[in-house]
């Protein structure tokens, strides 16, 4: 008997993190699968197909080419679960909707009674507007480029109480863009966004910085990932493992991010958490060097502040987006508030807190001559504002290095109060 095909059937699936998810499910053979829409046929044909997920844009096209669907999956009108069964049927289900309720009730997102505004009308849209229904939503309204409801007279639906995006706006790697503005939606009460990579995304920044309820897809993916497995393999898998899936996933995706004062040993401790995890240090203050041709001190008498921060804020775009790395910041990063959503949106923040008599000055533009006690004064606000914790570094790096992972292995996955 030839091996039995598991994977993830869609068009583009760089970004996709089904394997390892699966993988901790304990399904080693799964594997991404790209086709163009006129390989779908044939493909499905296949007899050694074991099960199959499947994603965007094929979650309508695989329907009629599938034998048995499920009533539930029908009424949705998409499917994202395919298992050939013995007598060589293939058969279809929706885990989706499983996963998006996990995803709401997770986040403390409470749709009954609700307007829900929905944004995209794709297979994912369905799927939400499922669940939506099934959680006794007062209202739906579905948001896309055409028709009644688009996205140039969203004034009609300013009154919306719950924001769903099912759109793949602000996914990586385009991490910073958002469909729409959230302050346009001024009685909005909870935000779901399926995207997942990064974990958030423009809109949940935005839902974020009013405190609003709200989550990414990661969760939804999990869940309806071991639903899927299950299906699979016709076999229970405990509810309790989707949180141990989705905290191993948070801790190896997230980035370390370091700030705090000039010489406060920012680098020494990344180097140090470099060797301690095995992840790549990015030192965003030598990536500027890079860019430059010239170093920080020849930047700032050359070209002035301005250039140097500019210079700051592009790189920090650039590998904020990033998964799995440290990123060591320079000491005036916080003064660009632009900085904060480029570092938390797929990191945990950390400021390292050192004695100021123990601050060095040599190299330091900023720091040379400078009244570092009026400095960090004025600075304190900003990285409490930036930071997720806060990491004293008066002892041996490597000890604050251990600390900082010990808090990160326990926190990764909390969300930000």
């Amino acid at each position: 008997m030839p091996e039995k095909i598991y994977g993830l059937l869609g068009r583009k699936l760089g970004h996709s993190w089904s394997v390892p998810i699966h993988a901790a499910a304990g399904n080693q053979a799964y594997r991404l699968i790209e086709l163009e829409p006129e390989e779908l046929p044939a493909f499905l044909t296949r007899p050694d197909i074991g099960g199959l997920n499947v994603t965007i844009p094929y979650k309508r096209d695989v329907m009629p080419l599938c034998d048995v669907i499920d009533p539930d999956a029908q009424s949705i009108g998409s499917v994202n679960t395919l298992v050939r069964r013995a007598d060589g049927k293939l058969c279809a289900w929706n885990t989706d909707v499983s996963g998006f309720f996990y995803m709401a009730r997770r986040a403390g997102v409470e749709l009954r009674g609700r307007k829900v505004v929905i944004l995209g009308s794709g297979g994912t849209s369905l799927t939400a507007q499922a669940a939506a229904r099934a959680c006794g939503a007062r209202e739906i309204v579905v948001v896309s480029r055409r028709g009644a409801n688009s996205y140039e007279n969203l004034g009609r639906h300013a009154d919306a109480e719950i924001v769903v995006n099912t759109t793949p706006v602000g996914m990586y790697p385009l991490a910073g863009e958002s469909v729409v503005d959230l302050a346009r939606f001024p009685v909005c009460q909870g935000v779901l966004d399926v995207v997942y990579n990064p974990r958030r995304t423009a809109l949940l920044l935005q839902a974020e910085a009013r405190d609003l309820p709200c989550s990414d897809g990661l969760p939804m993916l999990v869940f309806q990932a071991t639903a899927a497995e299950e299906y699979f393999f016709g076999r229970k898998i405990d509810p309790a493992k989707n949180q141990r899936i989705l905290s191993l996933l948070r801790r190896e995706m997230e980035n370390i991010v370091l700030i705090g004062m000039p010489g406060c040993g920012k680098s020494t401790v990344g180097t140090a958490l470099a060797a301690l995890t095995g992840r790549e240090a990015v030192d965003l203050d030598e990536e500027i060097v890079k860019v430059a041709g010239k170093s920080i001190p020849a930047i700032f008498a050359q070209d002035g502040e301005p250039a140097f921060r500019a210079l700051e804020s592009k790189l920090a775009e650039q590998f904020g987006r990033e998964s799995k790395k440290i990123l060591i910041c320079g000491g005036g990063i916080v003064k660009d508030p632009r900085n904060y959503d480029f570092l938390h949106q797929n990191g945990r923040i950390y400021q390292l807190s050192r004695s100021l008599e123990k601050l060095p000055t040599d190299g330091r533009p900023l720091s040379q001559g400078a009244d570092l006690a009026a400095m960090a004064a004025e600075r304190e606000p900003l990285y409490r504002r930036f930071r997720d914790a806060l990491s004293d570094n008066n002892g041996a790096p490597a000890d604050t290095a251990d600390a900082i992972w010990r808090d990160f292995y326990a926190n990764s996955d909390s969300e930000r109060t």
